[in-house]
């Protein structure tokens, strides 16, 4: 609640953060940083979690979600992080939300053939409806 978010690609300014994603070049939870732009980075929901089925590459936002979504729905919803709700909840939020980020970033085309992920909005589409309407009378696009 209390984080400064710091926009940078400054290798200086980023070894004096705590959290880095999706900047860097580098992945390592231990470190907390969070980054898939590696030639060499092959990561997948399944590689990191054997549990889980899903093998698209993970974007930065699949990164931290891997790591940090079941700890936060947990507290969200007031349940324990391996329990029944918040497993199905992680599950369906990876499924319907976050794998079509993981994969639209990476440049994962939805099928070839058979569908990989389901496409249920576009992340342009996402970040549009915050846009002030057009017959909006504050046209703060910052807001959003």
């Amino acid at each position: 609640q209390d984080a400064e978010i710091v926009r940078t690609r400054d290798p200086q300014r980023l070894a004096g953060c705590d959290v880095v994603v999706d900047v860097g070049g580098e992945y390592d939870p231990g470190r907390h940083r969070y980054d898939h732009h590696q030639r060499s980075f092959a990561e997948s929901m399944r590689s990191l979690r054997p549990d889980k089925p899903w093998s698209t590459k993970l974007s930065s936002a699949g990164l931290v979600y891997c790591h940090f979504g079941a700890q936060i729905l947990a507290g969200l919803l007031g349940q324990p992080e391996d329990g029944p709700v918040v497993t199905a909840l992680y599950d369906k939020l990876y499924e319907n939300f976050v794998e079509e980020i993981d994969a639209m970033d990476n440049g994962i085309a939805p099928a070839a053939g058979e569908p990989r992920y389901a496409l249920s909005t576009t992340l342009s589409a996402r970040v549009g409806h915050l846009n002030p309407r057009w017959n909006d009378p504050d046209q703060d696009t910052e807001v959003g």
